[in-house]
């Protein structure tokens, strides 16, 4: 499955980022942007609420699940200062949990639908989706920073 295989890759990806230097962690793609560090620590919260949103339709479809607000839970969980080793198990975990769904569900259920509390109806399969999708743009990020002199 296509799906699958961008999982993995994105996951292989960003699991070389969580070993990066110190110096390498607080680089930003752009000015008054996320370092690489809080990137990671995001991607990790992320894959955990996109799992366990995954889970709510594939279980209990046609609810309306709500958006999380990225940039507070940067300010508030103090991204900066998180430990970077529970990031890192918390998205290993969130992904092979993720992996698992994809690869038990998406044929037979990416048809279940939900809603969004930002972008209104959408599918089990447009959720699975956005897993690999945010992972590599997000990725993207991590390159254009780590390419930066600054």
């Amino acid at each position: 499955m296509h799906l699958i295989d961008q999982l993995e890759s994105t996951k292989n990806q960003t699991l070389l980022c969580f070993s990066l230097s110190s110096d390498e962690l607080h680089k930003r793609y752009a000015a008054d942007k996320w370092t690489i560090k809080q990137i990671l620590v995001h991607l990790a919260d992320a894959e955990a609420v996109l799992m366990e949103r995954i889970k709510r339709i594939i279980a209990e479809p046609h609810q309306v699940l709500y958006a999380f607000q990225q940039d507070l839970w940067n300010v508030e969980l103090a991204y900066d200062s998180f430990p970077l080793e529970l990031s890192r198990d918390l998205y290993i975990a969130s992904r092979n949990i993720n992996m698992f769904l994809v690869s038990g569900y998406y044929t037979t259920h990416a048809h279940k639908e939900f809603i969004h509390s930002e972008t209104g109806i959408r599918t089990l399969g447009m959720e699975m989706e956005k897993v690999a999708l945010h992972n590599a743009h997000h990725l993207a990020q991590i390159e254009i920073a780590l390419k930066n002199i600054t």
